[in-house]
């Protein structure tokens, strides 16, 4: 089981685009061995986002329902033993500073419903968020 890193919306990743994505109608240019820049623009799940890809001219393209490959992840390989592109992944330094679930001070505390995160997300009052302005003060 590998170390889940939660993706978030700005994230930077690193984009390894697929033989498609360098030979389509309009080719991201990519220098060879290196990945491509990238920033989350949507989150579906711990291993699948939305991404906003750069490639090594500046050109911008949108990737959807791209892959994100956890720390311990096996990689998608070819029968020919080639890397399967058009996935994300973390970061080296994301990856040695993403915090462990099973050390002693990892944060414990119960997750948010839905609805207390979207109220957070608002701005709105919760009941176990008295810290945020419920109204008209008297």
């Amino acid at each position: 089981m590998s170390n889940i890193i939660k993706p978030s919306v700005g994230r930077k990743v690193w984009y390894w685009p697929s033989v498609s994505d360098k030979t389509g109608p309009v080719p991201m240019s990519q220098s060879p061995g290196q990945p491509l820049d990238a920033t989350v623009i949507a989150v579906w799940s711990d291993r699948m986002v939305n991404v906003l890809v750069t490639d090594t001219m500046g050109k911008q393209f949108p990737v959807l329902s791209c892959d994100l490959q956890q720390p311990g992840d096996p990689v998608h390989v070819s029968e020919s033993g080639q890397v399967i592109g058009r996935y994300v992944e973390w970061m080296p330094y994301q990856v040695a500073t993403a915090p462990n679930p099973t050390d002693k001070d990892y944060p414990q505390g119960p997750a948010l419903s839905d609805a207390d995160a979207m109220a957070d997300l608002a701005g709105l009052p919760r009941a176990d968020n008295p810290g945020l302005d419920t109204g008209p003060k008297a």
